[in-house]
């Protein structure tokens, strides 16, 4: 007897029809969306920096406040299956963008491998370049923009 090989269910379902739990499990922990993002008043362009939000423990790179996060934080933004089309937003890396474009998880995603430790060995979480904004005068936050090149942060000049 063949035994039936399953697919894991990131494969079989669309985001848009996975149940909470599933749609939460394909976050994969890298607190890029965490990050501040500033906006040009005029062409409306999106520019990240290195400046986590107050609430992000930058260790583990897990909110402090998961559950009540919209209460604490009014501009903690919540990323639902309805926002697909707007994904473009997020790090080349999230693994909600990579799904959404590609129908696969990255091979380092840890419903992939198990566990976080191909995503640190790599260095994809913010958990070693990731700075409190409370540390920094918000007059300041210029100076903390960062481009992603290929799921890693550098210096971005806007001059």
């Amino acid at each position: 007897m063949i035994a039936k090989r399953y697919e894991p269910f990131w494969k079989t379902t669309a985001l848009e029809k996975m149940s909470p739990a599933q749609w939460e499990s394909i976050c994969d922990g890298c607190g890029k969306c965490c990050l501040q993002k500033l906006q040009d008043d005029e062409t409306e362009e999106v520019f990240y920096t290195n400046l986590s939000c107050h609430q992000l423990n930058i260790g583990s790179c897990q909110c402090k406040v998961y559950e009540t996060r919209q209460e604490k934080v009014s501009t903690c933004i919540t990323l639902t299956p309805d926002q697909l089309d707007e994904f473009h937003w997020l790090p080349d890396t999230c693994s909600y963008r990579v799904l959404h474009e590609t129908k696969d998880l990255p091979n380092w995603h840890p419903l992939v491998v198990g566990s976080h430790k191909e995503m640190i060995r790599q260095g994809l979480t913010v958990s070693h370049y990731a700075v409190n904004e409370e540390s920094v005068d918000e007059e300041d936050w210029e100076t903390h923009i960062i481009k992603w090149v290929h799921g890693m942060p550098e210096p971005y000049d806007i001059t």
